[in-house]
């Protein structure tokens, strides 16, 4: 777990104001699946991800979840609904086995305002909030699902390599079994190969090009040319 001193918007801090922050800040544990706060709850903690990893998500009127991003620790979570003191725009659930948040009072947030490198911090955790909601955005009205399943081969094959289809489908907001369509598609293709549940690029050209023309039936050019 990371100590509360380590995370970068304190570790810059005056040593004086470790020991309050340490006395000042509640500590709760969490296990798999946990909901650390709903879509439309208020509160008047900054939520910091000391341990663990959380997904963050949107529920449309039809249920349907929308997943926004994934937070490793050390993260802020929550910060503009602290800062605003509005509810929290997503609901935020425990992906890993456990997990553990520092919760600190919004009065002790606005003190701690007066630190210019505690600001800065801040401020660069919710400019990188809003690049990650500009992305979604994109990936949600621009691509199409071949396209952003390509994008995240391409981009994070590690990623792709580590977790379980039905949550790269949830990652994507993908039905798993659109996923795994499309999938069989590339592997027809020969775009990828799949050897021990573990996907190899064996066509990056196609990949690009999917991406770029936001669909597979626009790369006949290149699979012909890896097919010959």
């Amino acid at each position: 777990m990371v100590k509360i001193k380590d995370v970068p918007m304190f570790s810059n801090l005056d040593k004086k104001f470790h020991k309050e922050l340490y006395d000042n800040i509640y500590i709760r544990h969490f296990t798999k699946n946990s909901i650390v706060f709903y879509e439309g709850d208020s509160s008047d903690y900054l939520h910091i991800l000391l341990d663990g990893q959380v997904r963050l998500y949107k529920t449309s009127p039809k249920d349907t979840m929308i997943q926004l991003h994934r937070l490793n620790a050390p993260s802020i979570i929550g910060e503009y609904a602290c800062l605003e003191q509005v509810p929290f725009p997503a609901t935020c659930e425990f992906i890993s086995e456990r997990g553990t948040v520092g919760l600190l009072h919004f009065k002790k947030v606005m003190n701690y305002l007066k630190d210019p490198t505690f600001s800065l911090a801040l401020l660069k955790s919710m400019t990188n909030k809003v690049m990650m909601l500009s992305s979604l955005v994109h990936k949600e009205t621009i691509l199409s699902s071949e396209a952003k399943v390509a994008d995240l081969i391409l981009n994070e094959t590690e990623t792709f390599n580590k977790i379980k289809n039905n949550e790269i489908a949830s990652i994507l907001n993908i039905t798993p079994e659109t996923l795994s369509r499309i999938l069989s598609k590339l592997k027809k293709e020969k775009i990828i190969v799949i050897i021990n549940n573990i996907v190899q690029i064996h066509n990056l050209e196609a990949l690009h090009i999917i991406i770029e023309k936001n669909t597979l039936k626009s790369c006949g050019y290149c699979i012909s040319k890896v097919k010959r």
